[in-house]
């Protein structure tokens, strides 16, 4: 494809010196190969303009910037204002706007987003589309699989990605759009159907600085017609921010417990084998059945279904998807075992998310909780005492432990956890004794020994909630990530408990 076609939604900088041939694209100097066409991109941490040069040694035959570098004369310079918003569009013209004539459906806000995409994949299986799904655990169409690297690809990958589902047949998309997402372009090229707002909750305010920053970075999916489609949104009114935006919106559906909301519940049944919810709608009234628990996924079914209503879609088939759907890895994952406990690992990492987890848990009425998480380093710390205190208030015994501490010290981790946890529980537990007078906790640094320490205090009756890595197989220490699996982690705990208890390991 000629530069000149590639470039057509960007600028009109007249006939260009040089119409070169362009076979590929990219943002990393290290992917480059001959004939591509490079976009340098402004990071955090690093400019993509100071990697012009080695590009070019690469091969790029162009490059698209911000501003002028010092490059050979014969290498095309395509100045824009924003690199990244020119990169999604030339993205999706390289790659054949593979987004025009999908369906599309959009997730945004803190937490549920992946949950509420494999409800929607679900009900649109049921409609008979052949759905695409990008978010936080994978990227997938039907069994075809791949792992994700971020909530939200990058505009070319993203763009490529979908060139490849519907290849294979995908007629509809549904997509985690985050924050970051919205602020990068990546997502521009994208005219949505519908887009669904779950709940705002104090997260990456690393980046956004504050919360007022970081709820205008999601509404831009919302309030940017003319980048992302007119369509009819779906706000969970009953998050504060919700509310908030749906005054802000004209004529979104609401979803929520409250009298006032366009989709509201009437009555339901919750268990730990999952919800039954009659819920009211402009279409009558709709049953759903879900092995989804908690009062957090009641919500998200009720912005599912919302959504199945604003796509003029028949209260049967989004009653049939609804109840078709499997549970979510990682959130909220029984593992199965002997002890007559209850053990669930949860993606939940944010103060909110924990306390909804655990709340959801207590109406189980379990005799003890026990809960095992940690703080992921490098990221937003104010969200580090605000989980140790929703932790201590919800849990007998708290086990502070590692996440991912990436290049920060985990020690130090624990030591901003332990400021909100002693809110609630003033002394460490005696020796590590879980049964200490009061609600306690104990430190230990070390997620392994944490989770093998957790299993080895649970009684018949008790419940262990494991939280912050859900469905991650991995732990990021330093730069380098290593292997490790909240749920064999439990496993592997379980069968030494068992061999322990039997009389074939000493406790040594």
């Amino acid at each position: 494809m000629k530069l000149s076609q590639v470039i057509a939604d960007v600028t009109s900088q007249g006939e260009l010196s040089a119409d070169v041939e362009i076979t590929h694209l990219a943002y990393d100097s290290r992917c480059v190969q001959p004939g591509t066409l490079f976009f340098a991109l402004r990071g955090v941490l690093v400019d993509g303009h100071d990697y012009a040069k080695s590009a070019v040694d690469k091969g790029a035959v162009a490059v698209v910037v911000e501003q002028p570098v010092d490059l050979p004369d014969e290498i095309v310079q395509v100045v824009v204002k924003d690199s990244r918003y020119a990169m999604a569009r030339c993205a999706a013209c390289f790659y054949g706007y593979p987004a025009q004539g999908m369906l599309i459906v959009g997730v945004t806000g803190t937490n549920g987003k992946t949950t509420m995409t494999y409800l929607l994949e679900s009900i649109l299986k049921q409609a008979g589309y052949t759905p695409a799904v990008v978010g936080t655990i994978s990227n997938r169409m039907g069994d075809d699989a791949a792992e994700a690297e971020h909530t939200t690809p990058e505009s070319l990958d993203l763009q490529r990605i979908l060139a490849e589902f519907k290849s294979q047949g995908a007629d509809a998309l549904v997509i985690e759009v985050s924050s970051h997402a919205l602020m990068q372009s990546r997502v521009v090229g994208l005219t949505f159907d519908v887009a669904v707002f779950t709940n705002l909750t104090p997260e990456h305010l690393d980046y956004h600085k504050n919360m007022e920053s970081y709820f205008a970075a999601k509404t831009r999916l919302f309030k940017e017609p003319q980048t992302y489609g007119d369509f009819t949104a779906v706000i969970n009114s009953d998050d504060p921010y919700g509310a908030k935006l749906v005054r802000e919106l004209n004529e979104p559906l609401s979803v929520g417990m409250h009298r006032g909301a366009d989709v509201r519940v009437c009555d339901v049944e919750q268990t730990m084998q999952g919800t039954v919810a009659t819920m009211e709608t402009p279409q009558g009234e709709i049953t759903v059945r879900s092995p989804l628990v908690g009062p957090f996924n009641l919500e998200n079914l009720l912005c599912a279904v919302g959504a199945g209503l604003v796509l003029g879609l028949p209260v049967a088939t989004i009653e049939q998807g609804l109840a078709a759907a499997n549970r979510v890895p990682g959130r909220l994952e029984p593992v199965e075992n002997d002890l007559g406990a209850l053990i669930v690992v949860d993606y939940a990492h944010t103060g909110d998310a924990l306390a909804k987890a655990l709340e959801a848990m207590a109406a189980l009425k379990p005799q003890r909780m026990i809960t095992v998480f940690g703080c992921g380093g490098d990221r937003d710390t104010l969200k580090r005492p605000a989980m140790g205190e929703v932790a201590g208030r919800h849990s007998d015994l708290s086990i502070v432990t590692s996440d991912n501490p990436r290049t920060e010290n985990p020690a130090k981790i624990i030591d901003d956890i332990k400021v909100g946890i002693e809110r609630i529980c003033p002394h460490m537990a005696m020796d590590g004794d879980p049964d200490a007078v009061g609600k306690c906790y104990v430190v230990i640094e070390d997620r392994h020994d944490a989770i093998v320490y957790a299993v080895n205090q649970l009684r018949t009756g008790d419940l262990l909630l494991i939280a912050g890595k859900g469905h991650e197989d991995y732990q990021v220490v330093g730069t380098q990530k290593i292997h490790f699996d909240d749920r064999e982690q439990v496993r592997q705990a379980l069968e030494q408990r068992a061999r322990r208890e039997d009389g074939y390991e000493s406790d040594q």
